[in-house]
């Protein structure tokens, strides 16, 4: 039985491993296009092939369950064309034993995917779009055509550029008082976080009252706020590239300070869900293996996998704004369809001979 596992799991793994490289080689290929529209002296060819490069660990996270529905069904479609699987059930291998061998192998790339999502792909995300935002804003001193703002209180944060080590360029900070009057407007050319304070450089501050303003320069100086480089990553970053700690954090944050954080709660459920749904599509690339496409060539087998992932995001898609909009739990959105998924699966199982 050691060797049946193996053999069955050396062949659907292969099979994920050859989707999934053809789907994210696509997807990069479109990337790398999309940014050459953005080329310029100081964003050229290469900056914009590094970008794609550190963005790619993000995109095998992100095509894992896709490729997990498409190679199941190729690498299963393989055994069966060859009657293999007839030999094994032949043999006294039950279907529950077979779905089990590929779960296992399920559960292996599941596992891939989160080490990705977790510990790799948020960081080369960081890094992309922190040197793409540099290439792209070069001397810019303040909001350049690229950036985000950041809120925490009364005071409004505006940055062009973030990197990893906790300096920000092209720094905007306006504060206003309690009745939404503009007190001050800071800009700086860059800002860097040490221990609990930002230490802004080459500052021009104005500061507005009801009679007059006035603008002083500062070759440094001090601001002391809760917004931390940790923060900041949050919204260089898209949700679905960060770590769930860190979305869970951030989420609490943004309700703390009385903004929108459904964002980030959906964000949070897929990601902790993604293993279940890797485990729904691969029980419905089963379930058609041995159901409906028994006997189907394996062009029909990749077209199914490929209409059942795209229904499959659809719903995703669909019902992940549908929640932000009707006010229903995140959690919903992303549970329900892996539940179809597993439900799915399974009847079409329990129907198999």
């Amino acid at each position: 039985m050691y060797l049946l596992d193996r053999y069955i799991g050396h062949t659907v793994l292969s099979a994920v491993a050859l989707v999934l490289l053809v789907i994210v080689g696509i997807d990069a290929m479109s990337a790398f296009i999309d940014e050459s529209g953005d080329l310029s002296p100081s964003y050229t060819v290469t900056e914009a092939g590094f970008y794609v490069l550190l963005t790619v660990p993000g995109r095998f996270y992100e095509y894992i369950p896709f490729a997990a529905l498409i190679g199941c069904m190729v690498g299963l479609g393989q055994l069966a064309s060859a009657s293999e699987l007839v030999i094994m059930r032949g043999a006294g291998v039950s279907v529950a034993r077979l779905v089990w061998i590929v779960m296992k192998a399920a559960i292996l790339v599941a596992l891939i995917g989160f080490v990705l999502g977790e510990y790799i792909a948020p960081k080369a995300e960081q890094l992309a779009q922190s040197r793409r935002a540099i290439a792209l804003n070069p001397g810019e001193g303040v909001a350049g055509r690229y950036g985000l703002w950041n809120r925490e209180g009364n005071s409004f944060l505006h940055f062009n550029a973030l990197e990893p080590d906790g300096i920000v360029y092209g720094v905007t900070l306006l504060q206003f008082d309690e009745r939404q009057r503009m007190q001050s407007a800071l800009r700086a050319q860059r800002a860097t976080f040490e221990q609990d304070h930002w230490v802004m450089e080459q500052v021009v501050k104005t500061d507005f009252s009801s009679w007059a303003t006035s603008q002083s320069h500062h070759p440094t100086l001090r601001w002391d706020t809760g917004i931390t480089p940790q923060l900041l990553t949050m919204e260089v970053v898209a949700p679905e590239r960060l770590p769930l700690l860190d979305l869970y954090r951030y989420s609490r944050y943004l309700q703390q300070q009385g903004l929108e954080a459904d964002d980030f709660e959906l964000a949070l459920w897929r990601k902790l869900l993604q293993p279940l749904a890797i485990a729904g599509l691969v029980l419905v690339g089963i379930s058609f293996i041995f159901g409906p496409l028994r006997d189907g060539t394996m062009g029909l087998r990749i077209f199914a996998g490929v209409l059942v992932g795209i229904v499959f995001r659809i719903s995703q898609d669909l019902l992940g704004p549908a929640s932000l909009v009707f006010g229903f739990s995140p959690m919903y959105a992303a549970l329900v369809p892996i539940l179809i998924c597993l439900a799915a699966g399974l009847l079409l199982l329990t129907r198999t001979r």
